[in-house]
């Protein structure tokens, strides 16, 4: 029924989409460096990948985004090398196309933020979902990943950037977009979904509307953190 809405909604939502490009403020990503050693303990490997979330867009440093939060929570217990690899705009293939131009590499355990582009574009769900499997796979040969976090799309019907009714219908695209990577990260062991949409309020997004604060950062890394120290506790 939803995609009967959309249809005839198709030329306001074109007009909502271009001003919403237009009038919402491009705050820089965040600054500080991407990839570093903290900690004490047994050595872990930690590689971030993905769009202007990942690259901390709506906080001033890196400490305050989602690379500082994680690696921080992390280092209480082990001796976290890290890696930040991610830019603005950036969609599942735009990332898998970097990702295909490195050297290869090791690390135990990679954090994936992606989505928000991809439902903002005409690109099917289905294919989607292959991506996201290509991307998995190619972690794994490039840079042997054990262990692979996936971030739920988050939940767009709150962003305070986005007018009514393309909020709506762009909360049901990544809603659709979240079921389909629920399934995928089910059924396969070496992944799991991190999802902290309960533990959010739209009062903690950056100034934009658009990106995340600094409180939900830090949920989200400790999030992140309390998954992957399980997995390593088993």
């Amino acid at each position: 029924m939803h995609n009967l809405i959309i249809i005839l909604l198709a030329p306001l939502l074109l007009l909502q989409g271009r001003y919403v490009r237009q009038n919402t403020p491009r705050l820089p990503e965040a600054a500080g460096d991407r990839g570093g050693s903290l900690g004490e303990g047994r050595p872990l490997r930690v590689l971030l990948v993905g769009d202007s979330a990942a690259a901390g867009v709506g906080v001033d440093t890196q400490s305050q985004a989602l690379s500082g939060c994680l690696t921080r929570e992390l280092a209480r217990d082990y001796r976290v090398h890290w890696q930040l690899i991610a830019k603005s705009g950036n969609t599942t293939a735009d990332l898998i196309r970097t990702l295909e131009e490195l050297e290869p590499g090791e690390f135990d355990v990679v954090l994936i933020s992606l989505g928000v582009n991809d439902v903002l574009s005409p690109l099917r769900v289905s294919r989607w979902i292959e991506q996201q499997g290509g991307l998995i796979k190619l972690l794994r040969r490039q840079f042997s990943v054990r262990h692979i976090l996936l971030t739920h799309v988050p939940p767009m019907e709150q962003f305070p950037a986005l007018p009514q009714p393309l909020r709506w219908c762009l909360g049901q695209r990544a809603k659709a977009f979240n079921t389909r990577l629920t399934e995928l990260s089910r059924a396969d062991k070496n992944c799991e979904l991190v999802n902290i949409e309960q533990a959010l309020d739209r009062r903690d997004m950056a100034v934009d509307g658009f990106h995340p604060g600094s409180k939900i950062y830090r949920v989200w890394g400790e999030s992140a953190a309390d998954l992957i120290a399980r997995r390593l506790g088993q």
